[in-house]
């Protein structure tokens, strides 16, 4: 590979990582709307992909015979973190408002746990690496967590403040992927999960609420990685003689 091609790579992926995400959050939330009425999900989206069934996620798009077997590594983008409708004005602890300060630092806090998450599933757990430059099996993956609803958020107020919930939340996972040399989408994938709802009433912390989060956000990486694996092994299957 010249050195010049690396470049280009290198740059090519930068501008994904600049990518301004205002329209991204726009059509997000326009799919997570549809979470509710997936009877009206269009069989064609707008970019030309397909809905495809599946029992993994709520919402699954593919390109029309798009082979992603010779994908084995990563590019992964921050993610985009966008609250529940209202959340602010509806959420209170010990009677105070969370600030404008508290919810930038929750989406600061969200998008390293997710991008931990994702990487502790697939690469140390899946062996699959993570890159910063484009190649023929590199996939950019670009994620949005919307409608995040934190029942309990942690923040800093005066005197001890205990609270009990029965589930931490929720958030709906909008991901896209695509071809990290072309440009060209793949795959989108829109699914909603709440944490832990236990049935009963536990104490909720800034440690219960990372960890049910953490606990969320692998089970949509598992089923990333198991996607993946299962792809290779048809492939390899298919070589054999």
């Amino acid at each position: 590979m010249t050195s010049q091609s690396l470049n280009t790579q290198t740059l090519h992926i930068a501008f994904w990582k600049k990518v301004v995400f205002v329209s991204l959050s726009a059509i997000a939330i326009a799919f997570a709307v549809s979470l509710s009425v997936e009877s009206d999900a269009p069989e064609i989206s707008h970019d030309g992909l397909h809905l495809t069934p599946t029992d993994d996620v709520a919402l699954l798009y593919l390109k029309p015979d798009a082979d992603f077997s010779p994908y084995k590594r990563f590019v992964l983008l921050e993610a985009y973190v966008a609250f529940k409708k209202n959340w602010q004005r509806d959420t209170k602890v010990a009677g105070r408002r969370v600030s404008n300060k508290d919810m930038e630092k929750i989406k600061v806090e969200v998008a390293q746990l997710f991008q931990d998450s994702f990487k502790e599933v697939l690469e140390t757990d899946g062996g699959y690496a993570f890159v910063d430059k484009a190649d023929d099996d590199v996939l950019i993956l670009r994620p949005a967590i919307i409608d995040l609803d934190i029942t309990a958020p942690d923040i800093m107020v005066p005197g001890r403040v205990t609270q009990y919930v029965a589930s931490s939340g929720a958030a709906t996972l909008y991901l896209e992927v695509f071809d990290s040399v072309s440009g060209e989408i793949l795959a989108r994938i829109v699914d909603r999960k709440r944490t832990r709802d236990s049935g009963y009433m536990q104490w909720s912390s800034s440690v219960s609420n990372r960890a049910d989060a953490k606990r969320m956000f692998k089970r949509w990486a598992t089923m990333l990685r198991e996607g993946f694996d299962d792809l290779h092994s048809e492939a390899q299957a298919a070589d054999k003689p």
